[in-house]
């Protein structure tokens, strides 16, 4: 067995079960997490953790014993988390403690990124050439779309494992078998223990396509950070921050990853590209963008559910309204500012848009339309891997991932009457079936 075996979360035996946001929270932690939390809430002072922004800092450094950053402007970011994380998520001590490790950890990958671009120059030459940006909300198809674009001999997709561990960069001669896969998929199963829902409401795997979100964290300006707990503070600061030097950071990552293993162009997605599309293409000028379209009915309640599965896991409660509230309002304001680009186009197809019904129905048909938006034909290689992918992809191997509009103080009639115009503007079909 190679290190890259078994690299995704693997599904148990006996028949799929529903999964709900009630599943996960302080209760379903480990015995001894739960104990830390309870010594956490009687021992005055146990219970407090640092979360200082400069306190990460510090312990970066002294963990990778080098202090050059690169651009300081990650620090704007990382002062309004730090500060939201300490005075309004209400952590547990493990979640605090959780939380900690996760700025400092994220600050430690900075540093290694920005030496190794230093004593590397040469990384900088590496040109992104039109990478496929995939920017819909989540639950559209993006996880699915990306997966079908990662089979393109020609495409690279930032995988799970990279993402974590960017440097050194993998190589081609022993990237399947870097001890770094196995590393990640035990942090993986880990991760589904701490949150049992997780593997029904979102795939995961060291090797499975990766979002740009750690990339952007890595300038402390992302969703990622959002989705751990509730931090409306830093929620405000992050839609009005400016968000350049985030692409700046994604792309020296992908300037240093495609140095060791080359590619024709990547395949990249978040939903937190619709926030900020003039950043991006000031970054990748020569995007291929693809925004993906579903019924904003079955998208809020389910982001919502899946934050909330989160933010029980590290925070001493919370109340599932309030994050149905938040996520309505960023996925609101996320279409509202796709709309306003659409608008500032005039008309020009800037973007392929790509119903969710239509991804469903056919999904290399609909990548078969998709490039020929651009332009381009299917490789027969690529459609061939694309077919024997869904013959095998598991389906609902996890159970059902199960939730209510109700639960999160909405109905499915108050979301398209907020949604109205979007559903309006790209003739999104609405959903009768659960």
């Amino acid at each position: 067995m190679t290190a890259a075996a078994n690299t995704s979360v693997q599904p148990k035996g006996g028949a799929p079960r529903a999964w709900t946001f009630r599943d996960a929270g302080p209760r379903a932690l480990p015995l001894p997490l739960r104990a830390l939390n309870t010594v956490g809430s009687l021992v005055p002072g146990s219970g407090r953790p640092a979360l200082r922004a400069e306190a990460a800092i510090e312990a970066a450094v002294r963990r990778e014993g080098v202090d050059d950053f690169g651009d300081g402007a990650f620090r704007d970011g990382l002062e309004a988390l730090a500060a939201a994380l300490d005075g309004e998520a209400n952590l547990h001590t493990f979640g605090r403690l959780a939380q900690r490790e996760m700025l400092v950890a994220t600050l430690a990958r900075r540093l290694r990124l920005v030496d190794h671009a230093r004593r590397h120059p040469e990384v900088r030459d590496e040109r992104v050439t039109a990478p496929f940006v995939v920017l819909g909300m989540p639950r559209t198809g993006t996880t699915l779309l990306s997966q079908l674009l990662d089979l393109d001999p020609r495409s690279r997709s930032l995988r799970a494992w990279e993402a974590g561990t960017l440097v050194p960069p993998p190589e081609l001669a022993t990237r399947e078998e870097d001890p770094r896969i196995a590393a990640a998929a035990k942090q993986y199963v880990q991760t589904a223990k701490l949150i049992p829902p997780l593997p029904a409401m979102h795939p995961l795997g060291a090797s499975l396509p990766e979002e740009c979100v750690p990339l952007h964290m890595l300038d402390f300006r992302s969703l990622g950070f959002e989705t751990q707990a509730l931090v409306p503070s830093y929620g405000r600061w992050l839609e009005q921050c400016d968000m350049r030097s985030a692409y700046a950071i994604e792309k020296l990552a992908l300037q240093v990853l495609q140095s060791t293993i080359p590619t024709d162009r990547w395949a990249l997605k978040t939903p937190n590209h619709l926030w900020a599309l003039d950043a991006l293409l000031e970054h990748f000028p020569d995007a291929r963008l693809v925004w993906t379209h579903r019924d904003p009915a079955k998208v809020i309640p389910s982001v919502a559910s899946l934050n909330t599965a989160f933010h029980r896991t590290w925070m001493k409660s919370v109340d599932p309204a309030d994050v149905g509230a938040a996520w309505l309002g960023k996925l609101h304001l996320a279409v509202g500012r796709g709309l306003a680009f659409d608008d500032r186009q005039a008309g020009r197809a800037w973007c392929h848009h790509l119903l969710y019904e239509d991804l469903m129905d056919d999904p290399i048909e609909a990548v078969r339309g998709l490039y020929a938006h651009f332009g381009e034909e299917l490789m027969p290689l690529h459609e061939a891997r694309m077919r024997a992918w869904m013959r095998h992809r598991p389906q609902s191997a996890f159970g059902r991932h199960r939730y209510d509009p109700r639960d999160f103080g909405m109905t499915e009639e108050s979301v398209r009457e907020r949604f109205a115009d979007y559903v309006k503007r790209f003739g999104v079909p609405l959903e009768t079936r659960d």
